[in-house]
């Protein structure tokens, strides 16, 4: 004989048909198999109940035990409350002292201007996975009347990407209280950042690549202001090549002219760096 258990039937206790004669008078039969018989006793159901009965009763001491803690608490949830507010806001100071101990980081000024100034600035995240080959700083100087309107072009892999989110984070960290991984940050306040960055779809939505671009586009167009930060990489490129070349320019066009946000964009269509003279030539001769 052995005892065993399932969901079923619960316990149970199993004997071979050939000692069925020697089963007790208390054993009820329970179910019957090919080659044995189950049966259960009292016994063996008082053990079912207070072991499956376990369980229940564990959660529920827990859980008062739980609303006798929480209690005490409510009795000092303010001084609580500050409390972790205190070493919350003290964890953020000391993490951004940290790395800006560690890895070179200087105090960003801030001023009523409406420029950017990085000088010798770095990618926070990047140079941390280029240790050997070591990040090179670069430089930017932006405003809303000269220097407004940045396009950047190159090869595959040359740092365009790089370069305009090493921008933005910095305006970021800047902002938010933190030094920065640069020589020198001077800036003004920005509002807002907008990004235009990488190839998705929503096909389950019915938007193809081109109409995700497209509909962010049209997002930062409509939203965009004076003091915003805009981020643009590849505008145009979910189509033909001259579309897309129109798009690109129309969009320049429109923040250069209406939006006037600082903006760097990034393409790969050498045409626009055309398009940038003629409105600084323009420029001039106004």
């Amino acid at each position: 004989m052995k005892v065993g258990f399932n969901r079923v039937f619960g316990y149970y206790i199993e004997i071979s048909k050939s000692n069925l004669n020697m089963v007790p008078d208390n054993y009820h039969r329970k179910q019957t198999l090919a080659n044995t018989e189950r049966f259960i006793c009292e016994e063996l159901k008082e053990y079912e109940e207070k072991a499956l009965g376990a369980r229940d009763r564990l959660f529920a001491l827990e859980y008062q035990e739980f609303v006798k803690l929480r209690n005490e608490l409510i009795k000092d949830l303010t001084r609580i409350q500050d409390s972790a507010h205190r070493i919350a806001v003290l964890d953020v100071l000391y993490a951004l002292a940290d790395r800006a101990y560690m890895y070179n980081y200087n105090r960003p000024v801030l001023n009523n201007s409406q420029g950017i100034v990085i000088k010798n600035g770095r990618h926070p995240v990047v140079e941390q996975s280029l240790s050997d080959a070591g990040f090179v700083p670069n430089d930017i100087c932006m405003d809303t009347e000269e220097r407004q309107f940045a396009i950047i072009t190159g090869p595959n892999m040359g740092g365009k990407s790089t370069f305009m989110r090493q921008v933005a984070l910095l305006v970021i960290m800047a902002q938010m209280g933190s030094f920065v991984p640069a020589e020198s940050v001077q800036m003004g306040i920005v509002d807002q950042i907008f990004t235009r960055v990488g190839a998705a779809d929503d096909l389950s939505a019915g938007q193809s690549t081109f109409m995700v671009e497209m509909l962010e586009v049209a997002n930062i167009l409509h939203n965009a202001g004076r003091k915003s930060l805009i981020i643009l990489d590849e505008i145009g490129r979910g189509t033909s090549t001259y579309d897309g070349l129109s798009i690109a320019q129309a969009v320049a066009e429109y923040i250069h002219d209406k939006i006037k946000a600082k903006t760097l964009f990034a393409t790969h269509y050498h045409e626009l760096t055309s398009w940038r003279k003629a409105i600084r030539e323009y420029t001039t001769l106004l």
